[in-house]
């Protein structure tokens, strides 16, 4: 076989392909007379098939075979000749003109030549978990567990009422327009707060009849823009009340040792997730700063291949959630952007660990898997597990491998510290 590479636009290349139709006949009737040797046939015992009819049956698909295959080793044998790298699979069609000829047309991977790292700018948080932080996370776990009483007088802000309620619409009942022993909890924000004001000042036994506005944009077109009377009766009232922060509160919590130990063990977990946080708004910061110093073209077809895999793990997991497969309406392309993100910070992330020698450190690999096993009930075994199996292991160090490119960057970039809380990091990194 003959081969020619042609150059088309940006990444694209064309190899054109002359086949040797006469090695794919002879090699189709050498595989046809093995199959012939051991297929089983209506009518005659096994091996004494004539060769006309194992043709007619199976000559076919052999030809596909061994014709596939043809193409498939003169293309490799092209770029490898060549020394092109191919991104993704090549695409063949027949030449015009000539029957024994093939375009095989394909991306290859750009040439990346990373940008001026130190012209990426970082702004890293300075945060130190304070006593103010872990009092504030103290009273959100009380709150998470706080109980109600009854409580006989009328209804207050953070109470929580029980009511049945009856509501129309000109005089019509609508939809989710009724209910009994519906509970409200006032301030809360879970009805609109027409209804919930309305509730503040009552009793149990109580009945009023009120008009609540329901917005324009309301999820429910039935009631959009329209404006419903509700007849409400109060049937009971509960007060709020949080639990006593004292040793029991921390045994609730799995900790031994009373308030002050329950206290070190939040400070220290702020502190890890702090530390998350951090690493996530700089790792965001350096991935953005790559792509913007090292412009390259980015092959389609990788980018295709990422947004399909993405779509598959989202459909499987939106199905696991209990969705039906007919109901979820994703596509490929709603996953473009993000994919094409990933396809060029991978391409570039591995230049530069190629170029400068950079690899895996088998103590943060190991640091990682300590990090992943220590939730589990027994870590060594989670540990031997994630050793055990080459792939799994080879997913750690990936994980291992971009943190210290980050940090390998992060060395060369201008870095500027900004001081915050640990509030205002919450507040603005997931």
């Amino acid at each position: 076989m003959s081969v020619a590479i042609e150059t088309l636009d940006g990444l694209k290349r064309r190899v054109t392909l002359n086949v040797d139709s006469a090695a794919i006949e002879a090699e189709v009737k050498k595989r046809l007379v093995k199959v012939a040797k051991s297929v089983r046939m209506d009518g005659f015992r096994p091996g004494k098939a004539p060769m006309s009819v194992v043709t007619q049956r199976h000559g076919h698909e052999v030809h596909s075979e061994v014709f596939g295959q043809a193409l498939q080793d003169a293309f490799f044998t092209a770029v490898e000749t060549a020394k092109v790298r191919v991104a993704g699979y090549p695409n063949f069609a027949q030449a015009e003109g000539d029957s024994n000829a093939f375009h095989a047309t394909f991306e290859t991977f750009p040439d990346i030549v990373p940008g001026d790292l130190t012209q990426i700018k970082v702004t890293r948080p300075q945060v130190t978990v304070s006593a103010t932080d872990v009092d504030r996370t103290l009273e959100v776990l009380r709150k998470q567990r706080l109980s109600y009483h009854s409580a006989e007088r009328a209804a207050q802000a953070t109470d929580r009422v029980h009511v049945d309620y009856h509501g129309t619409i000109d005089g019509q009942p609508f939809t989710g327009g009724e209910a009994k022993d519906f509970p409200v909890v006032l301030g809360e924000g879970r009805t609109l707060a027409d209804f919930e004001n309305a509730l503040l000042g009552m009793s149990a036994g109580d009945s009023k009849t009120f008009d609540v506005a329901f917005p324009a944009d309301y999820f429910a077109a039935e009631m959009a823009g329209k404006t419903a009377t509700f007849t409400v009766t109060a049937k009971s009232v509960h007060e709020a009340r949080l639990p006593e922060l004292d040793a029991e509160f921390a045994n609730t919590l799995g900790v031994e040792g009373g308030v002050e130990k329950l206290r070190e063990e939040i400070a220290a977990n702020l502190t890890r997730e702090v530390d998350r946080r951090v690493h996530v708004r700089v790792k965001e910061q350096i991935m953005n700063g790559l792509l913007e110093v090292t412009p390259f073209e980015v092959p389609s077809t990788l980018v295709a291949q990422e947004s399909h895999e993405m779509l598959q793990k989202t459909r499987e997991e939106m199905k696991q959630r209990g969705m039906r497969d007919q109901d979820i309406t994703l596509t490929d392309e709603h996953f473009a952007a993000q994919a094409k993100r990933r396809v060029s910070l991978g391409l570039l992330l591995g230049e530069i660990a190629k170029q400068n020698d950079i690899k895996a450190d088998a103590e943060r690999v190991r640091a990682r898997i300590d990090d992943f096993a220590k939730s589990y009930e027994d870590p060594a075994e989670v540990v031997a597990w994630y050793y055990a199996d080459p792939k799994r292991l080879g997913e750690v160090e990936a994980l291992a491998l971009e943190d210290t490119l980050v940090d390998w960057v992060l060395a060369k970039a201008q870095v500027t510290d900004e001081v915050m809380s640990a509030e205002q990091l919450m507040g603005s990194t997931q």
